[in-house]
């Protein structure tokens, strides 16, 4: 069953509501995300608790409840809630207002009749502590006994019986006051899924078999189904392209600012905006399963994970209200028991002690800051899963990087071209020899013929047709060129049919100690080597950039490859990094598990040969373009596809942990001050009041900051 549910204002809601569910008979695996106000639960099909005593617990709690069926039901309902309501219009509006016009009434009744003011303030005060005793009452019958509300309700009741009814007025409305104000900021902190709900548009246009369009709901849209894509439409569904050609702008789903050019047979996502010219897409995923939904799913589930710090700090309240507690009666009682205070003195200052012993700010330091990393990193193409990966990733001090891929492009380009005359010198007609190359290679579906025809196609050459062509296995392709018998093989291949003289395998031997693949043109009929080409998967054009800014960082950088000493040596030298070759996969978990040794591994790799490794770090970061298999393998990933976001995602973490130690500080920090000046006397009740509130919200807009955070280092 799946629930949403409206009015939560910080973190402990969520244990009085689990609180409550969990203690309910046949009620199980109760789970309740703040960030996004979702309850899952499961009830027993034979339990005697029903669904209606479950909707009649949570409302008792003081709590909105409406059922869901869909998430994107949830999301985008909720947005149109949020965005149709002011915060006058809330429950939690409308009673600030209530209470206020209540204790505003009482001010000028006791103005006007002096005599009959402190009853206007006491009933005004039992009138609005009303909502919040009866709440207590419930939270109290359901397993949560220390909650706000019971101290709210104590302290101002306690206040009316010492003769303080004034203050226990300024208390009720304080209270609300600041229940509202924590209200607001959390919706703020919630905005987050709402953008990301709000990139895909509600409306598509779909194309009938004849090619009439008609206007029809987005989420309508079927596997299969056409859409047209006009000039400044955001794309309606996953799909791909089966008309037109324009630039995208990929910006809502990777963050990528610059618009892509796409044509017919490229993939589109859902949310991207179209730019210059019409397209017709066919629907590849629905409304439910598409890239931002899928995003929306994963985030919202990180968000219900909650990372290790807020573990922590939930077992630490657990005891920390008691112990207050117990601290205010030893206030109330000691003193004028053991040095003959004055007990209506020590009444007072125990009753504020109590409103300092709620932990709301302290159980909200940390999920605030994590659900404000997360959604900020999911607007910016990096997409963490759970706390617990926002949190080690800050204190990663290595880097495995897998090169290819991830370091590099992930493709063969060529090099270099070089010819040769028939007495074996160099000579510089390349595009003659590249031309010849493509030739001979046009009809193959290798990685390296594909580099070669499509850099013959980039410098404009005009390709021969070729004819005969043939392979043999392992060793060469043959096919005749404007009456040529030609041949393309490995260097090996031509070295044993005594092809090569000595100055052209000492130019091999060269382009090979730079890590590059050669591969060898040559006349089959007069043994003649007409030309090389070398190819080899260069860097990306960020990884520069990526490993200095970790460096800066005091993170160090290690590339792992299976490829050859050669090659790693190469591609790894101009970016003054470490490496490893000629690794199998059983050879990268050895080196991580060695690495490991009082270190914060992260792997980084593209997410679909390298899941061993990736799952074996302490965070494994899978690189890829908004692919299925990227978004979900490993801990991260990184839907631009960049190297610098690594360094960007560990800026983000530490930002993160840092807004983290900065709210347990102000929580405490507030509450230990406030704390020795109630038990002075220097502070009252209605101080004790704004300690928590205030505590509340400076958190929660410290931890809203993170929505500033940029990349930039």
């Amino acid at each position: 069953m799946q629930y949403h549910i409206e009015g939560m204002d910080c973190a402990s809601c969520v244990n009085k509501i689990e609180t409550a569910l969990t203690r309910m008979p046949g009620v199980s695996d109760v789970q309740l995300n703040f960030a996004t106000q979702k309850l899952a639960l499961t009830l027993a099909p034979d339990a005697t608790t029903e669904v209606k005593d479950i909707e009649r617990t949570i409302k008792r709690l003081g709590f909105g409840i409406s059922e869901l069926t869909e998430q994107q039901d949830e999301v985008v309902g909720h947005e149109a809630n949020v965005d149709d309501q002011h915060w006058w219009q809330t429950m939690k509006g409308k009673q600030v207002i209530g209470i206020g016009l209540l204790m505003s009434a009482a001010y000028m009744l006791s103005l006007v009749f002096p005599a009959y003011g402190t009853w206007a303030f006491i009933i005004a005060v039992v009138i609005g502590v009303l909502p919040f005793a009866r709440k207590a009452s419930t939270l109290a019958t359901t397993g949560s006994p220390f909650s706000i509300e019971m101290l709210m309700s104590i302290a101002a009741l306690g206040a009316l019986i010492i003769g303080e009814a004034e203050e226990a007025a300024a208390v009720v409305f304080l209270f609300s006051v600041g229940e509202l104000l924590e209200s607001v900021a959390a919706d703020r902190a919630r905005a987050g899924i709402r953008a990301l709900a709000s990139l895909v548009p509600k409306r598509a246009v779909l194309l009938d078999e004849q090619g009439a369009p008609r206007e029809v709901a987005a989420a309508s849209l079927q596997v299969d189904d056409r859409v047209l894509v006009r000039p400044g439409d955001k794309v309606s569904a996953d799909g791909i392209i089966i008309q037109g050609s324009s630039s995208l702008d990929d910006s809502p789903v990777t963050g990528e600012s610059i618009p892509v050019v796409k044509t017919v047979g490229d993939e589109v996502f859902a949310g991207s905006i179209n730019v210059d010219s019409a397209l017709h897409v066919r629907v590849q995923k629905t409304a439910a399963d598409n890239t931002i939904a899928r995003i929306i799913e994963l985030v919202e589930q990180a968000q219900a994970s909650k990372a290790p710090t807020a573990r922590f700090i939930e077992k630490f309240s657990r005891y920390y209200t008691p112990i207050v507690m117990a601290v205010a009666a030893l206030v109330i009682i000691m003193p004028p028991l053991l040095l003959g205070g004055e007990w209506g003195t020590w009444l007072y200052r125990g009753l504020a002690l109590l409103l300092i012993a709620c932990p709301c700010a302290l159980v909200l330091s940390t999920p605030a800051a994590i659900a404000s990393g997360l959604a900020v990193g999911a607007r910016r193409g990096l997409l963490i899963k759970g706390g617990s990966a926002l949190e080690i990733i800050g204190r990663v001090n290595t880097v495995a990087f897998d090169k290819t891929g991830t370091l590099t492009e992930g493709k063969p380009r060529v090099t270099d071209v070089v010819a040769f005359t028939e007495g074996g010198t160099e000579v510089s007609g390349t595009n003659e020899v590249l031309a010849l190359f493509a030739s001979v290679e046009s009809g193959s579906n290798h990685p390296l013929a594909k580099a070669i025809v499509e850099r013959a196609k980039v410098a404009k050459v005009a390709i021969p047709i070729a004819a005969n062509a043939s392979a043999t296995a392992g060793k060469a392709v043959h096919a005749t060129v404007n009456g040529r018998s030609l041949a393309i093989g490995s260097p090996i291949y031509a070295a044993d049919e005594s092809l090569l003289l000595p100055e052209q395998q000492v130019q091999i031997e060269s382009l090979q100690s730079e890590g590059k693949t050669v591969s060898v043109l040559f006349d089959e009929h007069s043994a003649e080597v007409i030309g090389l080409v070398a190819l080899r998967d260069e860097l990306r054009d960020d990884a520069w950039q990526g490993v200095a800014q970790l460096s800066a960082m005091n993170v160090r950088s290690v590339m792992l490859t299976g490829d050859n000493h050669l090659t790693a040596q190469a591609l790894a030298t101009p970016l003054d990094i470490e490496w490893r070759a000629e690794l199998l996969p059983e050879d990268k978990l050895r080196l991580l598990s060695e690495m490991r040794d009082n270190n914060k591994i992260a792997m980084v790799g593209d997410g679909i040969n390298d899941a061993p490794a990736l799952a074996s770090a302490d965070v494994g970061i899978a690189m890829g373009g908004g692919t299925d298999v990227a978004i979900e393998t490993a801990d991260v990933a990184l839907l631009q596809s960049r190297v610098t976001d690594v360094a960007h995602l560990i800026a983000l973490s530490r930002a993160t942990l840092a807004n983290i130690h900065q709210n347990v500080i102000f929580a405490l920090g507030l509450k230990g001050i406030f704390l020795i000046t109630t038990i002075l006397g220097i502070t009252g009740l209605w101080i004790a009041v704004l300690a928590d509130t205030g505590a509340t919200i400076l958190v929660t807009l410290n931890a809203l900051r993170l929505l500033r955070f940029k990349k930039t280092l």
